[in-house]
């Protein structure tokens, strides 16, 4: 007796063999079968999906699930077009908070804006208020003169953090604070408490069911700037436990919440985390992932490391997070403590920092089975192509920055370079996979967005940037399923629909090959299956289940609370 049975359906497998099928089984949670091996056998329930595209669970193999689920609770400044609309926007939110609360906001754009906030507009705006809003990157934020005194900045006392800049002009401390200045503020609100960090995240997961994804990698937990708490482990278990986790994620740890650890000798562990907790660790629903480390900042906020200075800022060519010398050390560290590792690297110059170390890393220890990754790996020269297939290295770039922020990156590195920006096509010809990622909340997360991306590298103003580098749709429909599960070690269980694999299913209207390219982010995602139970489109899932069935489709706590 199966638990679920599909028929009429185009299942589209992304399997070897076979591709396509009709009718599909599923007993608990595990596909057993495809079209005669399953049509015969009796199903608890049947659903007759009347030629709907069925197609593997989206991943995304670079995300900020706690960050974007607070976001959604803060200002959004995304949609501000100038510095006044900006300031108008945070006194407008001001007089709806209660008193003593902090303004917060997220996602401004200072190429889009003509510059950053500057701390007197702030003060202005929220006269007694702490004001905090982040740029989109991530990498730097604008606070007011509130923050910067608790701080100590005004007075002298704070101590910036190495690979930070408290940015200044003629007046003192402008309120922009740079890569790892701000922990000075993220120290006066950090750590969250679990409660509220497990409700963002389970925020997230509804909107990522909706669109789809069913695994997730969050790229950064436990400490640094993008940490929310030294416990956030906590977090992801507590938003399980109340049924608020609609989504597979594994959970990358930030370098600094690792340390020293004492060992035998014979086992060379020798950093990581207590208990020898490594990568791998955890269960199909919440598993522990690489080490996240940052080697640089970023393309849009000219903090990426670059080999030759950028065309249109004062930054020159950047900066590193730490010296080379102490990233190096903690990649090798890790790496011979058994970790997969992320180095965050944008920047050429980041990228040969981050290569440099895992060849390092393997002439210390040989390690075949590790998949170690560089993320965003954001500008590419053509000889440093062919090091990340020698070394078994996986670029994660994001392919929507290209529509979203693709200009400014091309007013960045200049027209000779733009050929390096977010590659694909050369990736995959040089022997390397290509796993689909978003860095949400730092671009739209939506994997068909993302699809659309690569199949046609147009940026929203209307250019093609690099147009050798696209890829088809079903690459690119490759790379959100089946080269996520990979770059996750999970292909053994998900990424394609094949017997003993998790029922792990999207609905859509279309197929990503089967509409214009520029259309293929307007497909619709109809229902979303985890462990073939119901966590997003419960009203499209009872449509279609057969008359004959008489008991419905199960579904996960919440699951409506989803916004499509």
């Amino acid at each position: 007796m199966l638990d679920l049975k599909l028929v009429k359906a185009r299942i589209f497998t992304m399997a070897d063999a076979p591709s396509t099928a009709h009718a599909m089984g599923v007993l608990h949670g595990r596909i057993i079968g495809f079209d005669d091996d399953v049509l015969d056998l009796p199903a608890r329930r049947t659903l007759d999906c009347g030629g709907a595209v069925v197609v593997p669970g989206f991943g995304d193999s670079h995300n900020h699930m706690a960050w974007f689920g607070q976001s959604l609770a803060e200002l959004d400044l995304s949609g501000c077009r100038t510095l006044e609309e900006l300031y108008d926007a945070v006194s407008r939110f001001a007089r709806g908070l209660p008193e003593g609360a902090w303004v917060v906001g997220s996602g401004y754009d200072d190429t889009v804006l003509g510059g950053h906030p500057h701390r007197s507009g702030l003060d202005r705006s929220a006269p007694g208020r702490a004001v905090w809003l982040k740029h989109r990157s991530g990498h730097m934020c604008a606070v007011n003169s509130e923050v910067l005194g608790r701080t100590g900045v005004l007075d002298g006392s704070a101590i910036v953090p190495e690979g930070g800049t408290v940015v200044e002009d003629s007046g003192g401390p402008t309120g922009l604070l740079e890569e790892q200045a701000q922990k000075l503020v993220t120290a006066l609100v950090v750590p969250y408490p679990v409660t509220d960090l497990a409700d963002a995240i389970g925020a997230a997961s509804g909107v990522y069911a909706s669109e789809g994804l069913t695994h997730v990698v969050e790229a950064g937990i436990g400490s640094g700037w993008i940490g929310r708490s030294p416990v956030e482990l906590a977090a992801y278990v507590e938003a399980r436990r109340r049924g608020l986790l609609k989504t597979r994620v594994q959970m990358m740890a930030v370098s600094d919440a690792l340390h020293p650890l004492q060992s035998n000798a014979a086992d060379g562990i020798s950093f990581g985390l207590d208990l020898g907790i490594t990568s791998g660790f955890g269960d199909d629903h919440l598993r522990l992932g690489a080490m996240k480390i940052f080697i640089d900042g970023s393309l849009i906020g000219r903090t990426a490391a670059v080999t030759e200075p950028f065309c249109d800022h004062d930054h020159g060519n950047g900066s590193f997070q730490l010296s080379p010398g102490e990233l190096a050390r903690r990649i090798i560290d890790a790496h011979c403590s058994g970790w997969n590792v992320a180095a965050h690297a944008i920047g050429d110059s980041a990228v040969d920092v981050a290569l440099d170390a895992f060849e390092a890393a393997h002439r210390k220890l040989a390690r075949p089975d590790a998949r170690h990754r560089i993320e965003h790996a954001g500008m590419v020269r053509p000889d440093q192509l062919p090091r990340f297939a020698a070394l078994g290295v996986t670029p994660v770039p994001q392919p929507h920055f290209l529509y979203e922020v693709g200009d400014t990156m091309v007013d960045a590195v200049g027209e000779e370079r733009t050929p390096w920006l977010y590659r694909h096509k050369s990736f995959l010809d040089s022997g390397v996979r290509v796993p689909g990622s978003s860095d949400r909340p730092v671009a739209a997360g939506a994997p068909l967005l993302g699809m659309q991306s690569m199949v046609t590298r147009a940026s929203s103003g209307g250019a093609t940037l690099s147009p050798q580098e696209r890829v088809d749709a079903e690459t690119a429909l490759r790379a959100y399923t089946v080269d996520t599960a990979w770059m996750a070690g999970e292909e053994d269980r998900r990424g394609t629909l094949e017997p003993g694999k998790f029922a792990d299913l999207v609905f859509l209207s279309a197929h990503p090959a089967d509409v214009p390219p520029h259309e293929i982010g307007q497909i619709s995602v109809l229902a979303t299956l985890l462990d073939g139970a119901c966590v997003f489109g419960h009203g499209y899932i009872e449509k279609l289940q057969s008359t004959a069935s008489s008991h419905p489709i199960p579904t996960l706590r919440g699951t409506e609370h989803a916004t499509p």
